[in-house]
């Protein structure tokens, strides 16, 4: 499979290129030079398949002749021991948990997949590389936990500090070994332009064979369309439309939703749910996309102001607003406003959601409202409500339980270097060989 820059479409990578390097020269992002369709049989027969068997048949799909069918099948086994089942909240609208995963979140399907991946090419290679990742909750936790003792691979995750959950903040920085948390003075957006600037300086690069595990990097993106096509096989036997409503951040979801709608999948229509850091709904408005510094929420993996792959998101539409508008609908929500739903959903149903999900909840309910059409909805969870405690049970009023492996974080000492939004002194602490 041949990856081009978003930038420019001459600047050419192979698989193997686009997942170590992450970022084109030119500060793009790799996209396909085309999406297979998966095969129609396939579609025909998807409700009699396992979660593993869709993941197999939409990597060999992709991947083409680069890896084999065999090998594939390797890496999928070896990345998911876990499903993503579909629960259903009332009659037409279902919850896509996302949270099975060994940190609780959805981010497991990418992080785990492309240390698979990773591990397969580094084999056969010999190199040793330095992932740099940037995390505003839950990314962190699952590359700690996908990349732990993998050999020839070193981990550096950079998180805001105090604006992540205790739990969230415990799961990247008490492994140790291969991995190294640094807490950032800052937001999210100043821990993402660091790991950016990084892949862009001629001496690190120079020095290190760096690679990203954000969603910037196309090994993050691909997995994460497995489960969409998941839950329609779950849901196919409804025999109705479907309508993905998406909580999202830095838009790396939505974009492996529409990677999966490309090769295929049926899909009605998407929903960009969001948080105040409302940039793409707004462009879904107006057509104008107006990137902003990122606001503290409840919802604080989805505080992101500048969305990285929008400009993937678009991509797949060539770049035409009435054509992203027209599959894309876009809703942004206050605090208030999540709590209210994480209330009312659970004393209706007593399903305990974590912010992030009620975002997306409230997304499906407002288009509902907007569009009287017979349709099934599916609105993605995001994490274990539990990885964000104190919020679920102050919001609810109650106490919830937390999963064994979750409880055991909180007795352990984080360890994690400090630091302030400064890239010199980054790429400083990088030389020295200090993370």
């Amino acid at each position: 499979m041949i990856f081009h820059s978003t930038k420019n479409a001459n600047l050419k990578a192979s698989l193997e290129k686009a997942v170590f390097n992450s970022l084109p020269p030119d500060n793009g992002l790799y996209m396909p030079d085309y999406i297979p369709k998966i095969s129609d049989e396939f579609l025909a027969d998807i409700e009699n398949k396992t979660f593993k068997e869709i993941a197999v048949e939409i990597t060999t799909t992709l991947f083409e002749n680069e890896i084999t069918r065999t090998e594939i099948e390797s890496i999928i086994d070896r990345a998911y021991d876990f499903e993503a089942p579909v629960v259903q909240i009332t009659p037409d609208d279902y919850v896509l948990e996302l949270f099975h995963g060994p940190s609780m979140a959805f981010k497991d399907f990418g992080a785990r997949f492309m240390a698979a991946v990773m591990s397969y090419f580094l084999a056969r290679s010999k190199k040793e590389i330095k992932i740099l990742v940037a995390t505003s909750g839950d990314t962190g936790g699952a590359v700690a936990q996908g990349f732990y003792k993998i050999p020839g691979i070193s981990v550096t995750i950079l998180y805001p500090s105090n604006k992540v959950s205790e739990i969230q903040e415990k799961q990247l920085t008490t492994l140790g070994h291969n991995v190294t948390a640094i807490e950032v003075d800052g937001t999210f957006d100043d821990c993402q332009k660091l790991v950016k600037e990084a892949f862009l300086d001629k001496e690190l690069a120079e020095q290190f064979n760096l690679a990203s595990a954000n969603s910037i990097n196309i090994a993050r993106l691909i997995p994460q369309s497995f489960y969409f096509f998941s839950a329609y096989a779950q849901l196919k036997r409804l025999g109705k439309p479907l309508v993905f409503s998406v909580p999202s951040g830095n838009f790396g979801n939505l974009s492996a939703g529409l990677l999966a709608y490309n090769m295929g999948l049926p899909v009605e229509q998407f929903i960009a749910s969001t948080n105040l850091n409302n940039a793409v709904p707004r462009y879904l408005e107006t057509g104008k996309y107006e990137p902003v510094a990122s606001i503290e929420t409840i919802s604080n993996a989805m505080d992101v102001g500048n969305p990285s792959n929008f400009v993937r998101m678009v991509r797949f539409f060539g770049d035409d607003w009435n054509l992203v508008s027209e599959k894309i609908s876009g809703f942004f929500f206050d605090d208030e406003q999540t709590r209210k739903a994480m209330r009312e959903v659970f004393g209706s149903t007593s399903y305990v959601m974590c912010p992030h999900t009620a975002v997306a909840y409230l997304g499906l309910v407002e288009y509902r409202k907007k569009h009287k059409s017979d349709f099934t909805g599916v609105f993605l969870s995001t994490a274990h409500p539990a990885k964000f405690i104190d919020l679920v049970e102050e919001t609810l009023g109650k106490s919830i339980e937390i999963p064994e492996r979750l409880k055991s974080l909180l007795e352990i000492e984080k360890v994690s270097v400090k630091m302030k939004a400064s890239f010199l002194e980054f790429k400083t602490l990088l030389m020295s060989k200090l993370v």
